[in-house]
C-alpha cells in the first residue's frame, strides 16, 4: 500500500515538473507571438508530430532555441515562433531504423528524466544512460566555455574522477578537439585513430575512445556548451546516428539554460565560502576533496581551498594550491599512517590527529627540521586538513613522553619542604591508578606494592631519608590486569646542609621481563633435575651391567678355540643399552657362544639382559637344545612382567671332537666365516626375534671348523648407520675383514677392526665374539 502511494506521489510530482515546462515553453510564445495559450500548445503540438517527438521534447528543443529576448512579430503563431530545427526534407533524411524508433521511445524518457535534472554532472550521467544502449556510448563529457577563452569541464560520466581532474581546465588552443567543434559551431566526428591524432589533440589517450563525437549545444548565439559522446570502440558514426546526437544536444539546450551553464554560475558555492574563510584564517589548512578512480578506492586529493600559511614543497601558498593534487603538493605528507588516518575521517566523519611527526622545510634559505601534527576533519563531502607546528617545550615533553611510553617508565618527585608531589601519567598508568586520586607521597608509597614486598620497599626509602642513600628495588603491585612487576630507583637531593629536601624517582615496569624469566628459571631447574636423574640411571645401570657382564682383560681358551670379547658402550646419550654376550665350557667338553641385544636403553634393558643371560646359560648347561633354549626364551619375554620388549639373540655350541659348529638365531645377522683368504656370511636357519610371536619356528646349522678359520659374532651395532642398509654395513665388515686378515697367529687384534668399523662415531652398543681356530687343530 505504502509502495503504490510513493509510486503514485512520484507520478504526479513528474507530471507537475513536465506541465511547468510546458508552461513555460507557452509563455515564450506567447511574449514573442502575442498568441493565446491555446494556440502556442496547438503549434508546439503540431511542431511535434511532424518531427515525431513527444510534446516534451519539443518543448526543450523549442526552449533551447529561442533568442533571450523578446522579438516583436507579427502574431501569426504558425510561422513567427523559430522551428525547433533545421527543416529537412523527408526525402533528404535518411533515419536509421533502430534510432528512428528510439525516437519518440528512446528520446521520450530522455525528456521525460530531464525534468530531474537538477545540475551538468546529472545531465552527464543522464545521458550516458540513454545514449549507452542507443550508440554504444561508453562516457559522456560536458564542457563550458571560460571567459578566458579556454574550456572547464562541468559535468562528466564514464571517467574516472582522476581523469577528470587532470581535463578539468581545457587552455584555449587551437588544436585541442573540444574546443575546435566549439569555435566552429558544428559537430566535430573523430572516427579514424590514427588520423585524428595528427589533426587534433584529443583528450585523454587516443587507444582509449577510438571514436569521439563532439557536439556543440545550439542557442541563439555562439555555442557556449558541448556534448562529448567517447566509444572504446572503433568505427563511424551512421548518419542516422549522427542525425539522433544532434537532437539530442538540441533537447539538452533547454535543460543547460535552465540551470545556466556557465562556470561563473555554476562554481561550488560552499568551497568559496571556505576560501573566503580560509583568506582570514592563521595557520596552515587545506580544504581537500577526494578523487577516486574506483568505488571506495581514493588515490588522491583535489585542494579546494587553503590558507596563506599553508605551502607546498616547492613554496606556493594559498590560493596557488588551489586545484592542485595534493600529492603533487606534499608528497612527504602523504604516507601512511596518514593516508589512512584521513580516508576514516572521511568515511567515519571522526575527527583525525596524527602523531608528532619530523618535517624538514626551508627557511631563508636553511633546511631546518620542524615537529608536527596533523588533524583533520570531514566537512561535507571534503576534509578541513591543519598542520600545528610544535615549539621546543612542545617537542622536548613529546620526547619524554616517548621515552616514558617506550621504556615502560615513569617519573615522580617528592619535595618534602612543600610537601608537593608530582607523578607523570605514565606513572599513574604502571600503578594503574585513577588520575583524579591524585599521586602517593613518598612514605605511602609501600602501601600500593603487595604486603609481603611492603617491607624491603619502606626499610629502602628510611634509608633514603635519613642517610641520602640511593635505592633500587623491585616490588610488585596488583592491577586490574594482573600482578605487575616493577622497579623504583630513587635518589636524594640535598640542601646546602646536606638535609635531603626533595626526593626524584623513577619506576620501571618489568613485567614482561619477569615473565619471560620466570619460564626460563623452571625450565633450567626441570632440565637439571632431569639431567640428575639420568645421570643416576645411567651410573647405576652402568654398575649393574658391569657387575652382570664382566668383561675378560685377555682372550680365554675354550674347547681349543681362542675367543677374544669386545664390549663398546654407546658414544651419544646418558643411556645404558642391552647388549650382552656369554662363553661357557659345558662339562662334556663343549664350548656354548652366546651373543645377544635387548631392545631399548636404561636399567629396564639391562633387568632384561640379565634374566635373558642367566635364563639361557642355566638351560644349555642342564641340557637343552639350542633351539629349544630360544623358545622358553621367548615365552620367557612373553610372560614376565620385568621382561622389556623384544630382543635378538645368535647361540652356538663347538663340538670339538668333530670340530663342528652347531647355531640357531632369533632375528639376529649371520655369523661371518673366514676361511683361506676369503669371508662369507652363514646361510641363516629360521628364527624370529625373541618376544615378537608366541609360536615362533626355530631350527639349526652346523658348520665343520678348519685350522684357522674365524667365525664372528656380534651385535647390529657394527653394522648399523643411520639412514644406510643393513646390507651395506654387511658388506662394510666382510671387506674390512678381508683387507685386514693375516693366517699369522695373533694377526689382526679384534680393536684394530673395531677402529676401522666404527670410524666416525656410532649410535648403539657394539659387542663382538672372536673366535679363532688354531692352525695346528687336528
Amino acid at each position: 500500500m505504502v509502495a503504490r502511494q510513493r509510486a503514485e506521489m512520484d507520478r504526479l510530482r513528474d507530471l507537475a515538473a513536465q506541465s511547468a515546462v510546458v508552461e513555460q515553453v507557452k509563455g515564450v510564445m506567447m511574449a514573442l507571438t502575442h498568441c493565446t495559450p491555446e494556440a502556442a500548445e496547438e503549434e508546439l503540438q503540431r511542431r511535434a508530430e511532424a518531427e515525431g517527438r513527444s510534446l516534451l521534447e519539443e518543448c526543450w528543443i523549442t526552449l533551447g532555441g529561442v533568442a533571450p529576448t523578446p522579438v516583436a512579430t507579427p502574431p501569426e503563431p504558425a510561422s513567427a515562433v523559430p522551428a525547433a530545427g533545421p527543416a529537412v526534407p523527408p526525402s533528404e533524411a535518411p533515419v536509421d531504423a533502430a534510432v528512428d524508433a528510439a525516437g519518440p521511445v528512446g528520446l521520450g524518457p530522455l525528456g521525460r528524466e530531464l525534468v530531474r535534472v537538477a545540475t551538468p554532472q546529472e545531465l552527464a550521467r543522464c545521458l550516458l544512460d540513454h545514449l549507452a544502449p542507443d550508440v554504444g556510448a561508453d562516457a559522456v563529457m560536458i564542457y563550458a566555455r571560460l571567459p578566458s577563452g579556454g574550456l572547464e569541464l562541468i559535468g562528466y560520466a564514464g571517467v574516472d574522477d582522476i581523469l577528470a581532474a587532470q581535463w578539468q581546465q581545457v587552455p584555449p588552443l587551437s588544436r585541442i578537439d573540444v574546443l575546435h567543434a566549439l569555435r566552429a559551431g558544428e559537430p566535430l566526428w573523430l572516427e579514424d585513430t590514427e588520423a585524428d591524432r595528427e589533426r587534433f589533440l584529443l583528450i585523454d589517450r587516443p587507444e582509449r575512445w577510438r571514436s569521439r563525437a563532439w557536439l556543440p549545444v545550439p542557442n541563439s548565439d555562439s555555442p557556449d556548451v558541448c556534448i562529448g559522446v567517447l566509444r572504446s570502440r572503433l568505427g563511424p558514426f551512421s548518419a542516422r546516428t549522427r542525425e539522433h546526437l544532434q537532437t539530442v544536444a538540441r533537447l539538452c539546450a533547454g535543460r543547460l539554460l535552465a540551470f545556466a551553464t556557465r562556470p561563473e554560475d555554476t562554481a561550488d558555492a560552499s568551497a568559496a565560502a571556505v576560501q573566503a574563510v580560509f583568506d582570514a584564517l592563521s595557520g596552515a589548512a587545506m580544504l581537500l576533496a577526494p578523487l577516486s578512480s574506483a568505488p571506495g578506492a581514493i588515490e588522491d586529493y583535489r585542494i579546494e581551498a587553503a590558507t596563506e600559511e599553508a605551502v607546498d614543497d616547492v613554496g606556493r601558498t594559498g590560493r596557488e594550491l588551489v586545484g592542485r593534487r595534493f600529492r603533487e603538493c606534499c608528497p612527504a605528507l602523504a604516507g601512511e599512517p596518514m593516508w589512512q588516518g584521513l580516508r576514516r575521517a572521511l568515511e567515519s566523519g571522526k575527527p583525525y590527529e596524527s602523531e608528532p611527526f619530523a618535517h624538514q622545510e626551508l627557511v631563508d634559505g636553511v633546511a631546518e627540521l620542524f615537529t608536527y601534527t596533523v588533524r583533520a576533519a570531514r566537512l561535507g563531502e571534503s576534509l578541513v586538513v591543519t598542520w600545528v607546528r610544535h615549539g621546543p617545550s612542545d617537542r622536548q615533553e613529546q620526547r619524554l613522553a616517548d621515552l616514558q611510553r617506550l621504556g615502560s617508565l615513569g617519573w615522580a618527585s617528592w619535595n618534602l619542604a612543600t610537601h608537593k608531589v608530582t607523578w607523570s601519567s605514565q606513572l599513574f598508568a604502571l600503578f594503574d591508578r585513577d588520575p583524579a586520586r591524585g599521586p602517593v607521597g613518598l612514605t605511602e608509597l609501600p602501601h600500593l606494592a603487595l604486603p609481603e614486598d611492603m617491607s624491603a620497599l619502606s626499610h629502602a626509602i628510611g634509608q633514603l631519608l635519613v642517610d641520602g642513600r640511593t635505592f633500587d628495588v623491585p616490588f610488585r603491585v596488583r592491577t586490574a590486569d594482573g600482578l605487575r612487576h616493577l622497579r623504583a630507583v630513587a635518589e636524594a637531593v640535598p640542601d646546602s646542609s646536606g638535609k635531603t629536601v626533595e626526593v626524584h624517582g623513577v619506576v620501571q615496569d618489568l613485567t614482561a621481563q619477569r615473565s619471560a624469566e620466570l619460564p626460563l628459571i623452571e625450565s633450567e631447574r626441570a632440565i637439571l633435575t632431569q639431567h640428575d636423574v639420568l645421570r643416576a640411571e645411567r651410573t647405576l645401570a652402568g654398575r649393574l651391567q658391569h657387575t652382570l657382564l664382566p668383561l675378560p682383560t685377555r682372550p680365554v681358551q675354550l674347547a681349543g678355540l681362542r675367543v677374544e670379547v669386545a664390549y663398546l658402550p654407546a658414544q651419544s646419550g646418558v643411556h645404558v643399552g642391552g647388549d650382552w654376550f656369554s662363553v661357557l665350557e659345558l662339562p662334556d667338553g663343549d664350548a656354548v657362544f652366546v651373543v645377544g641385544d635387548v631392545t631399548g636403553h636404561g636399567i629396564d634393558a639391562v633387568a632384561t639382559m640379565a634374566l635373558l643371560r642367566f635364563t639361557a646359560k642355566g638351560m644349555l648347561i642342564t641340557g637343552s637344545s639350542l633351539t629349544g633354549a630360544l623358545a622358553r626364551l621367548n615365552t620367557l619375554l612373553l610372560h614376565s612382567r620385568d621382561s622389556h620388549g623384544t630382543a635378538t639373540l645368535v647361540l652356538a655350541r663347538y663340538h670339538p671332537a668333530e670340530r663342528r659348529l652347531v647355531w640357531a638365531q632369533a632375528g639376529h645377522p649371520p655369523p661371518l666365516l673366514v676361511r683361506d683368504g676369503e669371508v662369507h656370511y652363514l646361510e641363516r636357519p629360521r628364527g624370529m626375534l625373541l618376544g615378537a610371536t608366541p609360536a615362533p619356528v626355530f631350527a639349526e646349522a652346523d658348520c665343520r671348523l678348519e685350522p684357522g678359520d674365524r667365525v664372528l659374532l656380534y651385535t647390529d651395532g657394527l653394522v648399523e648407520r643411520p639412514a644406510e642398509g643393513i646390507d651395506r654395513g654387511l658388506k662394510r665388515l666382510s671387506d674390512a675383514v678381508l683387507t685386514q686378515h693375516t693366517d699369522e697367529p695373533g694377526s689382526q687384534p679384534l680393536g684394530l677392526l673395531l677402529a676401522s668399523m666404527l670410524e666416525g662415531g656410532r649410535r648403539d652398543d657394539v659387542c663382538v665374539l672372536d673366535i679363532r681356530a688354531p692352525l695346528d687343530a687336528r
